[in-house]
């Protein structure tokens, strides 16, 4: 497999959304500028940045990218792909050297990377299997991961279907894998695809889709915050704060139920969460979270399609949250739909968007 991929040369994408994608018809709050860092990625969902400038983005189409700005002018001139023919390879995280993939059923790492890709060799990366012990299921597999400051690996499980109960107790849940083995973390967890560790009080919070066909207002999506680990968090039986499921609600499950701490709005599919650390905006974003919207489809009316932005008390409880970046819908006409936030070392802010297939750079102007 040849690894260099000139970005001239990828693959051609020919939908007349992405053709006619145009940057200025999205907004962001005074002060701020967005401005596309690179195209021409296919599907890109999960990124994560190393530590000598590369930054590795996982797609939904089975491809793994590793991209860098060279010549430090802001967008980014070299584009390689270093994995590929993956099952829905979207969650890819980096830590001390080493990069971690995970598709729906595996999670691969591969060391050294950062150094193998500057040798400029035509070589094969090759990848180690973390592990293979994870449900196959296409319905709400798509991973999200993170390598926490241990080692250990965390990464969801969704329920695969709409509501359900499976003899299997992964499913439905935020599993940390350690010493070789799977430890449940947090239950009754729909489908969660974004969570992120808070800066000062070092809890997981995460981000939850919420069920469908019980109507456009109904139920909310959620944030969520995980206290104590295996903290119970109502699916199937108890969806957003006060929905009762017509069918699992009245089970008696025995569990005590952690509810959101914040409701997103019902069918707006959060698809990932970054808090802000960084010094490059002003000084009031510092440990917000940032919350990409990727946007319903089986609202009568669509709803999402924008990145939020959530303020918390000293505690890390949300006070209030607001449009960060919104304009990815044309009336009902989809232009694209954010799917994962990053911060980068500089404190910039980038964005994909696996609908228009490109990535987007945040930066604050004053």
């Amino acid at each position: 497999m040849n690894r260099i991929l000139n970005t001239s040369l990828l693959v051609l994408l020919t939908t007349q959304n992405i053709l006619a994608f145009d940057i200025n018809k999205l907004d962001v709050p005074e002060n701020f500028k967005v401005e596309i860092f690179v195209e021409d990625i296919e599907a890109p969902r999960q990124m994560a940045e190393g530590e000598d400038g590369y930054i590795f983005v996982g797609s939904k189409k089975g491809l793994v990218y590793a991209m860098r700005d060279h010549d430090g002018n802001g967008k980014i001139d070299d584009v390689e792909i270093v994995a590929k023919d993956l099952n829905d390879s979207s969650g890819v995280a980096y830590h001390e050297g080493s990069l971690f993939i995970a598709e729906i059923d595996k999670v691969w790492r591969i060391d050294n990377i950062e150094k193998q890709l500057a040798d400029f060799n035509d070589t094969v990366l090759e990848k180690t299997l973390v592990t293979d012990d994870l449900p196959s299921d296409a319905w709400h597999g798509r991973k999200w991961i993170m390598v926490d400051k241990d080692g250990s690996i965390l990464l969801n499980v969704g329920a695969p279907c709409n509501v359900c109960l499976k003899e299997d107790e992964r499913y439905a849940t935020i599993l940390r894998y350690r010493d070789n083995s799977w430890i449940i973390e947090a239950r009754g967890v729909r489908n969660t695809v974004g969570f992120d560790i808070h800066p000062t009080n070092n809890h997981l919070y995460f981000t939850d889709n919420g069920r469908d066909w019980l109507g456009d207002s109904l139920p909310s999506c959620e944030l969520n915050i995980l206290e104590e680990s295996g903290d119970f968090f109502g699916f199937p039986y108890l969806h957003a704060q006060d929905v009762i499921d017509p069918e699992f609600g009245e089970y008696e499950h025995g569990y005590e139920i952690n509810k959101p701490v914040l409701d997103l709005g019902p069918h707006v599919a959060p698809t990932g969460i970054e808090f802000y650390t960084g010094n490059l905006f002003p000084n009031e974003y510092k440990n917000n979270a940032f919350i990409t919207l990727h946007g319903s489809w089986n609202s009568s009316k669509k709803v999402g399609y924008k990145v939020i932005r959530v303020m918390f008390d000293e505690d890390g409880q949300p006070i209030s949250n607001s449009d960060f970046i919104t304009g990815f819908l044309d009336g009902e006409k989809v232009i694209g739909r954010p799917a994962a936030p990053l911060m980068l070392s500089d404190g910039s802010l980038i964005i994909s968007d696996d609908y228009a297939n490109q990535i987007y750079r945040v930066k604050s102007v004053l």
